[in-house]
């Protein structure tokens, strides 16, 4: 069996493995402890009284051996190949958005679900979850994956609107993630 000990991100020491069970729409979690030392660190939506975590957020949880998600159906525990599948099932992306939430946690800011017009996530500053609002807005793009001037210019409008900055998060064909920022599109 594998110790009880899991490295967090950002060097932090968790003492014992949350425990959380699979539902439809994502991995939930129960205990109180583990809801407030998750939802301080900007992953999962509260829901009477336990946490939803997105099934990218439990997949990093669990890439990072924080996280141990039961399947209540079957009484076994999850895999992380699982826990992908199961992701795929609703978003045909899923792939795509774990390795930019992955990328995004790995750089030490807090990413939470986008809000429409292909915005995946929104970002914040190191430091300013719970006290700004999201800076960045993402937009994820796979390399050789076709994407319209005029889907583009629709969600760069939308979150100039807002006063943020677009960022388009590029998978490139090894997996990486580059990132540009987009601040002005023109047509002609």
């Amino acid at each position: 069996m594998k110790q009880s000990k899991g490295k967090a991100e950002a060097g932090h020491e968790v003492e014992l493995k949350i425990r959380a069970s699979l539902e439809e729409k994502g991995v939930l979690v129960s205990s109180p402890e583990d809801i407030e030392g998750l939802s301080s660190r900007g992953y999962g939506i509260s829901e009477n009284g336990k946490l939803m975590l997105a099934f990218y957020e439990a997949l990093f949880l669990l890439g990072k051996d924080i996280l141990r998600a039961k399947d209540e159906k079957t009484g076994k525990e999850v895999s992380f190949q699982d826990l992908l599948k199961r992701f795929q099932m609703v978003e045909k992306d899923a792939w795509v958005k774990y390795l930019i939430y992955r990328d995004l946690r790995s750089r030490g800011y807090v990413a939470r679900e986008g809000f429409g017009l292909g915005i995946d996530f929104r970002v914040y500053e190191r430091g300013e979850y719970g006290k700004e609002t999201a800076r960045y807005l993402i937009f994820g793009i796979q390399e050789g994956q076709p994407i319209s001037m005029e889907e583009l210019a629709r969600a760069l409008r939308y979150v100039q609107s807002l006063k943020k900055r677009l960022i388009l998060a590029v998978i490139n064909r090894r997996g990486e993630v580059v990132y540009y920022s987009l601040s002005q599109l023109t047509l002609k």
